[in-house]
């Protein structure tokens, strides 16, 4: 599942894929009311942002009803890794060991973080 070029949607696709990404996930029914179109062409919007790799669906039940909730997928490249950071510390529950809220290495991060913030 590979990520097109976003310029290569259309103007319907662009609507869908902002709105779903805007709330970070939508049911298939509210999606159709939000974007202000039947049920027919929603579903042709979603299954070429699907196929096109920009968002994913899940089955589920709402409202009584079986159908999909969509979310975004997120391209790793867009991740906000400095909140695991403090200072040039990384966060010490990244890594194999076990760590607790009473361990040194947490109470560092804790206080690293704590003095960036002033």
């Amino acid at each position: 599942m590979s990520t097109a070029d976003e310029d290569d949607l259309s103007e319907d696709e662009q609507a869908g894929l902002a709105l779903i990404r805007e709330l970070g996930g939508i049911h298939q029914s509210d999606f159709w009311k939000e974007l202000e179109v039947d049920s027919r062409k929603g579903s042709r919007i979603l299954e070429a942002l699907e196929e096109k790799g920009y968002i994913e669906r899940e089955k589920t039940v709402y409202d009584g009803h079986n159908t999909y909730y969509i979310e975004p997928i997120h391209d790793p490249r867009d991740l906000d890794f400095s909140l695991l950071m403090a200072g040039d510390m990384l966060s010490p529950f990244i890594g194999d060991e076990e760590i607790d809220a009473t361990s040194d290495q947490f109470s560092q991060y804790i206080m690293t973080l704590a003095y960036e913030e002033y």
